[in-house]
């Protein structure tokens, strides 16, 4: 299956919003940066908690401010969401391409959400260098896109680099 191909359908940011909860996003786009940035992204997900707008900009909230845990939970809870709309599980364990193929056959921009959410995942644990839990989400990536369309794969050799080298033995000083 080709992860890039698909038929026209909405994307996570084309479900309607509640009232409001658009204004209070590009009011934290804003003023990034600020305190009140984080307060007004909270705001949103109080008024829309499992919307994928609101999560991708918490996300990226966390993850730009380099507040790594708050963006790993904010991801998982992306994943944990989309799973549920898909079938898929919610931690991205026991993938196969059979799951995908279902769960593209419901949506495939849903899908590819999905798939990315857990690269963007796998990307925090290394950051927090949680490398095999980084491992682990990236092969299961590489597995399902075997085309590589959403490069789990270059990710994956970084990761690999950074295990051979935590297992490499300290060299003594002469």
């Amino acid at each position: 299956m080709d992860l890039l191909h698909f038929d026209p359908q909405p994307l996570y940011f084309d479900d309607p919003l509640p009232d409001g909860v658009l204004e209070l996003i590009e009011a934290a786009g804003e003023c990034y940066g600020e305190p009140e940035a984080e307060a007004l992204l909270e705001r949103a997900h109080t008024a829309a908690p499992d919307h994928m707008m609101v999560l991708v900009a918490r996300y990226r909230y966390y993850f730009y401010r380099h507040r790594l845990a708050e963006a790993d939970a904010v991801v998982w809870q992306a994943v944990a969401c989309v799973a549920a709309r898909l079938g898929l599980p919610a931690d991205g364990r026991g993938l196969d391409e059979d799951a995908i193929a279902n769960a593209a056959a419901r949506s495939m921009t849903l899908t590819r959400f999905y798939l990315s959410a857990l690269k963007a995942a796998a990307y925090v644990r290394l950051r927090r260098n949680e490398i095999p839990a980084a491992v682990r989400l990236l092969e299961t990536l590489v597995r399902v896109d075997q085309a590589d369309r959403l490069g789990g794969q270059a990710l994956l050799d970084i990761a690999h680099a950074h295990q051979s080298e935590a297992a490499e033995p300290a060299e003594l000083d002469n």
